[in-house]
């Protein structure tokens, strides 16, 4: 305890109106100005009660410490005049494009001015799905585990004060000693090694210079090209400590998926998957995204089918042994409807409500499907269910 001179202060315990002099330390650090007591032994008593008020005083000056942070990585708002629905905003530097060294090999759109990848072109429209030949499965296996691999340790990444540009920083670097190309960097422009999408973006955020903050949600979509496939994953994790209701959007978000993953074999319409995940998210109070959906994926990084996460959708297709296609439904608190930033790439929620997403890449076999984007430990658990 330490001793103060300002005069006529009460003491803070209950039922005590003796005269206190003595005030908490840590109040003297926090800089709450009212918190005295009479003695050492009133001070111990009223602990239990009298501790809420550092609680309190920390999460006010994490708060203004936030307010600052943002003000100083404020430069200007590069999109005027355009309402946010929510808290997030594209306030914060981008660092510069990141480099491929020349020995790995790139896709057809990674050295295109524009990102245009030509031969996804070609099949613009086609609803005819691939079934892959042997060679070309064991091909998407070892691009789906090196793609595996990395979001594995981008996953290391999340905790508050961390960058979204240091997490896609780390993936780049991880892409490369894979001797993988990030499939995302330069399709159709986009700036980027890997998407985080943090709160209500719902998917496509392009990271920058924002630090993650305590109770954060955050999507990582990892995609990697090897050997002439792409590999395709995604999980949302939490940053710190989260609230029971973002707990329960992510849960329920992995648990669509994992519904969907069930009805995945042979016979099964595409069109279908839409109807499971649905339900078990109304179930829930939740919403399902309906602009984007999950796609083919082997030589090209988007291709036929295409695999809404909707109910009552108009998809095309039966699942045959060789298919190989991505689920990756996204979840709202509120509306399922969105809108995308003038960026032309990040897309958020329109009510600002937060949004989750998880994403697996999937081989239909002869009896059901491999997920070949599995972890291969823990049981092939998401991160935000080994977390401790």
């Amino acid at each position: 305890m330490a001793s103060t001179k300002t005069q006529n202060q009460v003491c803070e315990t209950e039922e005590c109106l003796n005269a206190a002099k003595l005030q908490c330390p840590t109040c003297i650090k926090l800089g709450v100005q009212s918190s005295f007591f009479c003695s050492q032994e009133c001070f111990k008593g009223s602990w239990d009660v009298h501790k809420k008020v550092h609680k309190k005083a920390k999460e006010i000056k994490a708060k203004k410490e936030e307010a600052k942070s943002v003000f100083n990585a404020v430069v200007s708002d590069p999109f005027f005049n355009y309402h946010y629905t929510g808290l997030m905003r594209p306030w914060y530097p981008l660092s510069p494009k990141r480099e491929v060294p020349c020995h790995i090999i790139r896709p057809d759109y990674g050295t295109h001015p524009q990102g245009i990848s030509r031969t996804e072109r070609e099949v613009r429209g086609s609803t005819q799905i691939k079934v892959l030949a042997p060679e070309e499965i064991e091909g998407m296996r070892v691009a789906c585990r090196l793609g595996r691999e990395v979001l594995d340790i981008a996953a290391r990444m999340i905790r508050p004060g961390v960058t979204t540009d240091a997490i896609d920083s780390v993936v780049h670097e991880a892409c490369v000693e894979r001797n993988c190309y990030p499939s995302p960097l330069n399709y159709y422009n986009f700036p980027k090694s890997c998407c985080t999408s943090v709160n209500e973006v719902i998917c496509h955020g392009i990271p920058d210079q924002r630090p993650l903050l305590d109770g954060d949600i955050i999507n990582v979509d990892i995609t990697v090209y090897h050997g002439g496939f792409h590999g395709d994953l995604n999980e949302t994790f939490f940053v710190g400590k989260v609230d029971e209701a973002s707990k329960k959007l992510v849960r329920v978000a992995y648990e669509s998926l994992m519904h969907a993953i069930a009805e995945v074999k042979p016979g099964t319409r595409y069109r279908d998957l839409g109807n499971v995940i649905q339900k078990h998210t109304q179930m829930h109070g939740f919403s399902v995204v309906r602009s984007y959906c999950g796609h083919g994926i082997h030589r090209l990084f988007h291709t036929a089918p295409n695999v809404p996460h909707y109910a009552k959708n108009k998809a095309i297709g039966v699942m045959k042994s060789g298919h190989v296609f991505t689920i990756e439904p996204m979840i709202s608190e509120g509306t399922w409807q969105d809108e995308t930033w003038p960026d032309l790439w990040t897309a958020v929620t329109k009510d600002g409500r937060r949004s989750a997403q998880f994403e697996h890449t999937l081989l239909v076999t002869d009896i059901g499907c491999d997920i070949l984007t599995r972890r291969p430990d823990a049981d092939g658990l998401p991160h935000f269910l080994t977390q401790s």
